[in-house]
């Protein structure tokens, strides 16, 4: 994890200017009936949690589940009709297509839609949904970065429009109207407000929007541990491509932020913090458990990062921007592992175990504590041999269980090795 401060400087603002309200205002218009306007609520669990009022802008209900409607809509409200005669193409992991389909049907334009091979099923589902006839989906590449790549030599080839999903004026216009929205129902000042970082697009908008109508308001970026694009560009002083990044929280998951909004974020953005993907995980889970509210990882990003701002925060009003829903219930399992690992709750081991009959039961007697649980065991007998490795998942109930079960394991005279430890290693057995 990682924060970053940022300092304003005459040659960062001279290279973009902010996008004005006027402008903002303009795409407001041209969204009604398209995009709704979210409820911000006000969340009496969270309130009392961090001591101070908590509201959520459910962008998690718009009619695509997420904030990328607006974007990609006023984008392709702004076009000509010759232009949009020919079709429109775009890249996306997800989220900003299903904002492009859903206008391609509205508007009645063919559109090519280039996603990562990875992309959860649940959102290359939707995105031929809200497209119906009028949209093709193209699987390729890895990454967001793959299919964007792709995506622009298509372009390029066949002389169509690239709908961007954030580096585009227009786009962040469109997404400005979420600040506008935020400010218009909110009845009185905000002292934070949390913004998810994928390209920027959101953090562009709203930071305009805010920057000049309520400076005073502290903007925080937060970006997934696995990606911090923005936080490297920023730290750096410029746009950079990452080498690798965990595609995770794939709507906040690029290698690279947009030009037009890095320089955007270098003026209105206090601080960019990252959060860890297993701490997203325990916050999916608190949100629905405990809320009833279905989000996605990067929806996740701007809860699961008030724990680091739990002192800053006290008697404050606080506004979290939830920017989507889009989850794959197929990812469930995965998220509770996260969730479990992060937390300190289950772990992984190659035990060495006699290879004498009994040597199983022994260690559930000797080792496992009375509220230890072994999720997972893989071993099998090779004769001939005194031990034998075998792959060992204990879930414990309390995070300070983990101590007791190593020292008996010690105790015991076990040869072990914690997976955890060998990051390469628990991905190739895990």
């Amino acid at each position: 994890m990682g924060t970053i401060s940022l300092t304003m400087t005459k040659d960062s603002i001279a290279k973009q200017k902010l996008i004005s309200v006027e402008n903002i205002y303009k795409a407001k218009v041209r969204l009604k009936g398209v995009a709704e306007h979210t409820p911000l609520m006000f969340n009496q669990n969270l309130s009392e949690q961090y001591d101070c009022k908590i509201f959520l802008k459910r962008e998690d209900l718009q009619p695509v589940r997420s904030y990328k409607i607006r974007g990609a809509y006023n984008k392709m409200a702004t076009l000509s009709k010759e232009i949009l005669t020919k079709g429109v193409v775009c890249a996306s992991a997800g989220n900003h297509a299903q904002g492009v389909a859903f206008a391609c049907r509205s508007m009645k334009v063919k559109g090519k839609i280039f996603m990562p091979r990875v992309t959860p099923q649940q959102k290359v589902s939707k995105v031929k949904f809200f497209g119906k006839e009028y949209v093709e989906v193209v699987l390729v590449g890895d990454t967001f970065d793959d299919a964007f790549a792709e995506a622009k030599r298509y372009c390029e080839e066949n002389q169509k429009a690239f709908i961007h999903p954030f580096d585009d004026e227009r786009i962040i216009e469109g997404q400005g109207t979420v600040g506008l929205e935020i400010l218009e129902d909110c009845l009185e000042p905000i002292d934070y407000l949390f913004v998810a970082i994928g390209g920027g697009g959101l953090l562009a908008g709203l930071g305009s929007c805010f920057k000049q109508i309520s400076p005073n308001t502290k903007i925080i970026g937060v970006e997934p541990t696995g990606a911090p694009a923005m936080q490297e560009a920023l730290k750096q002083g410029q746009v950079v491509t990452l080498d690798k990044i965990d595609s995770f929280a794939d709507g906040a998951a690029v290698k690279r932020v947009g030009e037009i909004t890095f320089q955007i974020a270098q003026q209105v953005v206090k601080e960019v913090v990252l959060v860890d993907e297993g701490k997203i995980c325990t916050t999916i889970l608190q949100l629905y458990n405990e809320e009833g509210i279905v989000v996605e990882p990067a929806g996740a990003l701007t809860i699961a990062v008030l724990d680091q701002y739990r002192e800053q925060i006290k008697g404050k009003t606080i506004v979290c921007v939830v920017s989507g829903s889009n989850n794959d219930i197929t990812r469930t399992e995965e998220i509770k592992e996260r969730s479990l690992l992060y937390e300190g709750l289950k772990h992984y081991f190659i035990i060495q175990f006699p290879q004498r009959a009994g040597a199983l039961r022994d260690f559930l007697n000797n080792v496992l504590g009375p509220n230890d649980d072994i999720t997972d065991f893989e071993y099998t007998k090779k004769h001939n041999r005194e031990h034998g490795p075998a792959v060992v998942g204990i879930q414990v109930r309390k995070k300070e269980d983990y101590h007791g079960l190593l020292e008996r394991m010690k105790a015991a005279n076990y040869n072990y090795q914690i997976l955890e430890e060998n990051r390469g290693l628990f991905e190739l057995l895990i």
